[in-house]
């Protein structure tokens, strides 16, 4: 079944197939952007240098203004960021400690 926009959709096997599809698309996007969180902690000097509390404030903010102006229901980005950003550093400071203990 091809994947139809949201409104051309006429039955709920559409609905579901459209959301199911771009469910996939989500992980992928997420994937890369931990691919991202994987350079960072080979890049960043120092394992202070992985929380950057006004970057983390400054990408929620972005998200933030990017889902008002898409007309996305208030809080949305806001609680999602919070969550992925924590996340990305948690997975971040576990790479850079791993990066730096591995066996030569």
């Amino acid at each position: 079944m091809s994947v139809l926009p949201p409104e051309a959709c006429q039955t709920m096997l559409e609905v579901r197939a459209g959301v199911d599809a771009l469910d996939q698309e989500l992980v992928a996007l997420l994937a890369r952007r931990f691919g991202y969180m994987d350079a960072a902690a080979r890049i960043k000097p120092s394992r202070s240098d992985v929380r950057d509390e006004a970057r983390k404030a400054q990408v929620i903010a972005n998200a933030s203004a990017a889902a008002a102006a898409a007309g996305l229901p208030p809080g949305l980005a806001e609680n999602l960021w919070e969550t992925l950003v924590e996340t990305s550093i948690a997975h971040e400071l576990d790479r850079w400690d791993k990066l730096r203990t591995q066996v030569a």
